[in-house]
């Protein structure tokens, strides 16, 4: 990749209509760890991205020619020799062909579901109550586990560094978890994911983030399972 790749990649998110950090979500929400300052850095030429990472800010970023994109050289083949606007009408006969079916080249496309996405975040801190009626329905493939029942979004930073806030985790519905195991979960008003730990004599609900302390489970007090988080 050429140094013109940071200046690139901060046009593409431009105009795509991202900032720096809801584009950060958005690599958070396709498995790809990263904060907004590494964007930053990316941007300005400090860092680049790993070959993992490009991948994914390429198809978030809708970059169909990734030679040319960034490089300003198209791959050697038909519309090699033609200028832009060549090459741009090529592009939207071949949107024309594809949009027929007559030209499928007869590959399997992946069967796509709806599944529950709760809109308001499962707290990874404070805690926020998890309400049956808000949620979307959201189109999933095969990226999304095959046993997952409903999807709910992050809010809060004690799950790092392996959840991030806003970021989506896929859960299979449950009323139990082992202990170890990471849950959706309801306690005293509030709902949570953490993991769930069984000491024997008590249970407490125990984030990845070593600055929040362990939640420990009061048995008076109302506390139920959700589902365990997948993955």
């Amino acid at each position: 990749m050429e140094a013109s790749i940071g200046p690139t990649l901060a046009a593409l998110r431009r105009r795509a209509g991202y900032s720096q950090a809801q584009l950060a979500t958005l690599l958070r929400m396709n498995g790809i760890a990263v904060t907004n300052q590494a964007i930053s850095k990316w941007e300005t030429g400090q860092t680049q991205p790993n070959a993992a990472q490009f991948l994914v800010l390429c198809r978030i970023l809708k970059v169909q020619d990734v030679l040319e994109t960034f490089t300003g050289r198209p791959l050697h083949g038909p519309a090699s020799s033609l200028n832009a606007e060549g090459r741009r009408k090529v592009e939207e006969y071949a949107r024309i062909l594809a949009a027929s079916g007559l030209f499928s080249d007869g590959a399997d496309t992946p069967a796509l579901r709806s599944i529950r996405v709760y809109s308001m975040g499962v707290s990874a801190g404070t805690g926020q109550v998890l309400e049956d009626s808000d949620y979307e329905l959201q189109q999933v493939g095969s990226e999304v586990p095959q046993a997952a029942d409903f999807g709910v979004r992050i809010a809060g930073d004690s799950m790092q560094p392996r959840f991030f806030d806003g970021q989506t985790v896929w859960v299979r519905a449950c009323q139990t978890l082992h202990s170890g195991e990471i849950g959706v979960v309801f306690y005293d008003g509030c709902s949570y994911c953490k993991v769930f730990h069984d000491e024997g004599d008590h249970a407490a609900l125990v984030s990845l983030n070593p600055a929040y302390p362990p939640l420990r489970i009061d048995p008076e007090r109302v506390f139920r399972v959700f589902g365990a988080v997948l993955g």
